[in-house]
């Protein structure tokens, strides 16, 4: 689904662009609305803004609402995420939670205890058979 979201949203973009650049610009910039031609053509040149300035509206409002759900779409699934370890470590031993209780130092050295307790004691040599 987020698939053809992004694809309709690709699209909504393609077509406002091109419908900024086919504006008429206020100081000329490019020209291709700049009159020329005589008053016989297939829309005038209000009838034209008009129609240029509403298409402009409604597809940058389909470009916030594709925008806004594919945000909404992102964060759907994702739940909260926390820095320190909420649950008890899966080895043999250990305390019930390495944050339990800070006997001296601050929450550096009760992290660092916490990895030493799981640290191996030393490698073992392989056997021979």
């Amino acid at each position: 689904m987020q698939s053809v979201i992004i694809v309709i949203h690709l699209m909504i973009v393609a077509a406002l662009i091109g419908v900024v650049l086919l504006q008429k610009s206020e100081g000329g910039g490019l020209g291709i609305g700049s009159g020329g031609g005589g008053g016989g053509g297939f829309m005038t040149g209000r009838g034209t803004a008009n129609l240029l300035t509403r298409t402009t509206a409604f597809l940058a409002v389909g470009f916030f609402l594709t925008s806004m759900f594919l945000s909404w779409l992102a964060t759907y699934n994702r739940g909260p995420s926390s820095l320190l370890p909420t649950g008890a470590p899966a080895t043999q031993g250990a305390p019930s939670s390495p944050l339990s209780a800070p006997s001296s130092g601050g929450l550096l050295d009760t992290l660092k205890k916490a990895d030493e307790q799981q640290a191996p004691s030393a490698p073992q040599a392989p056997q021979s058979r």
